[in-house]
C-alpha cells in the first residue's frame, strides 16, 4: 500500500500537516529509552537543533506541549515579578501561567495585530522593578512578529533581568539566534513550523537562566531545567519520553537539513509575502499585523463579515483553516503557512478563498 500524499490543504496555524515519511517513522519498534541507540539518536539530533535555535548550548527536549516547557521556564526564571507583553491570546496565556505559578505580573497591553516595540519596552523597564521579561515572538492569534533581536538588546541593558521567549510558531520559520541575541530562554513546540505531530517541547536555556534555575525553589521535577539539561547532554532521558515522536523528530530534522535552513526560511518568507500581496489587492480582507511586523508562519485576515460561513465553504472544498481566537474570533481567519507547506499550496488556497468569499 502506498503512503498518502502530502495534500497541503490542511492550513491550520498548528497543528500542521505532517509529511508521510515523518508519520511512517513513528511505526518503528520501540527502543529502550536508556540504551545506546537512544543516546546515539538524541546526540545526532543536537547539531541541527542547535542551528535552528542559534545556540551552542544543548537543546532541551520534553514530552509535553510547548506550554509545559514555558511554564517550567517561568518557574525557573522568574524570581518575583515578570513583565509580560500581551498582544494577543498567547501573550495573555504567558501572563496567566506566571500568575498561576505565584509570580507577580506586570502586563504591557499591545493593540491588536501589533507587537511591543523596543522603545516601549525600554520605557516600561524603567517602571516597576522586574526580574524577567516574557513575550511571544510570533503571536499565533494575530499573525504579528515581534522584533526579537532589538527587544533582547533592551532587556540586556538591565542587569539580572532575564528574557523568556515563546517561539512556538516562529522557530523553524524565521532565523533565531538565541546566543547572539542574549535570550535566556526560548521554547517551541513540535506541531507548528517544525511540522511534527503534537507532543514534544524543545527549548534552550542560557547559562544565566541555568544559574537562576539552580537556586529557585518550587521548580518541580518533571520540568526541572537541570534534569532536562543533563538529559540533553547525556542522551539519557530522566523519564520515559514519547519515543515514537522522537523517531519522527529525527526524520524531520534530516529533512530540514536536506532542504537547508536558509532555504526553509526563504520559503516561509515567500509564503508570507504572497499572503500580504493578496490581502493588499482585495477589499474583502486585511491583515491584522502591519508591514514589517508580520509573521512568516501565520497570517490573520480580518474580514468585513463573520467568517464562520466562509470557513465552512472552504472546508467543503477540502481546505482547513482556523477562525480567530478570543477576542478576535468572529471576523478573523487564521492561515498557517508553515512547516512543509509550499508556495503552490498557498496560491491554491488564495484562489479558493477568493472564490468562496464572493460565493
Amino acid at each position: 500500500m502506498s503512503s498518502p500524499a502530502f495534500t497541503g490543504r490542511f492550513l491550520l496555524p498548528g497543528p500542521v500537516e505532517v509529511h508521510p515519511d515523518v508519520l511512517a517513522a513513528m511505526t518503528r519498534p520501540i527502543m529502550s529509552h536508556r540504551g545506546p541507540a537512544m543516546a546515539s539518536m538524541l546526540a545526532g539530533m543536537q547539531p541541527t537543533l542547535q542551528r535552528l535555535f542559534g545556540t551552542a548550548r544543548p537543546v532541551l527536549i520534553a514530552t509535553c506541549s510547548a506550554t509545559g516547557l514555558l511554564e517550567g521556564a517561568i518557574r525557573a526564571g522568574v524570581e518575583q515579578r515578570v513583565l509580560v507583553a500581551v498582544g494577543g491570546y498567547f501573550g495573555e496565556r504567558l501572563a496567566q501561567i506566571a500568575e498561576r505559578c505565584g509570580k507577580e505580573v506586570v502586563r504591557v497591553m499591545v493593540p491588536e495585530g501589533r507587537t511591543i516595540e523596543p522603545s516601549h519596552l525600554a520605557r516600561f523597564l524603567e517602571g516597576p522593578e522586574v526580574d524577567a521579561v516574557a513575550l511571544v515572538h510570533s503571536e499565533t492569534s494575530t499573525g504579528a512578529l515581534a522584533p526579537l533581536a532589538e527587544l533582547a538588546a533592551e532587556v540586556r541593558r538591565h542587569q539580572d533581568v532575564l528574557l523568556l521567549v515563546d517561539a512556538v510558531s516562529s522557530l523553524g520559520a524565521v532565523p533565531i539566534q538565541a546566543d547572539a541575541w542574549g535570550i535566556d530562554f526560548v521554547g517551541t513546540g513540535s506541531q507548528k513550523a517544525l511540522a511534527l505531530p503534537p507532543g514534544l517541547a524543545l527549548g534552550v536555556a542560557s547559562e544565566r537562566m541555568m544559574k537562576r534555575s539552580g537556586r529557585m525553589p518550587g521548580s518541580g521535577w518533571y520540568m526541572d531545567l537541570a534534569l532536562l539539561d543533563q538529559a540533553a547532554r547525556e542522551g539519557l532521558p530522566t523519564q520515559t519520553p514519547a519515543i515514537s515522536l522522537l523517531y519522527a523528530l529525527d526524520v524531520q530534522l534530516r529533512r530540514i537539513s536536506t532542504e537547508g535552513l536558509e532555504s526553509r526560511w526563504d520559503r516561509h518568507a515567500t509564503m508570507a509575502r504572497m499572503m500580504a500581496e493578496w490581502a493588499e489587492a482585495t477589499d474583502a480582507f486585511r491583515l491584522l499585523a502591519p508591514p514589517g511586523r508580520r509573521s512568516a508562519a501565520v497570517s490573520a485576515l480580518e474580514a468585513r463579515e463573520p467568517v464562520a460561513p466562509l470557513i465552512t465553504r472552504l472546508a467543503e472544498r477540502g481546505w482547513t483553516v482556523a477562525p480567530g481566537l478570543p477576542p478576535f474570533d468572529e471576523r478573523i481567519i487564521r492561515i498557517g503557512h508553515m512547516g512543509d507547506v509550499q508556495p503552490g499550496h498557498v496560491t491554491a488556497l488564495l484562489e479558493a478563498l477568493a472564490e468562496t468569499a464572493t460565493a
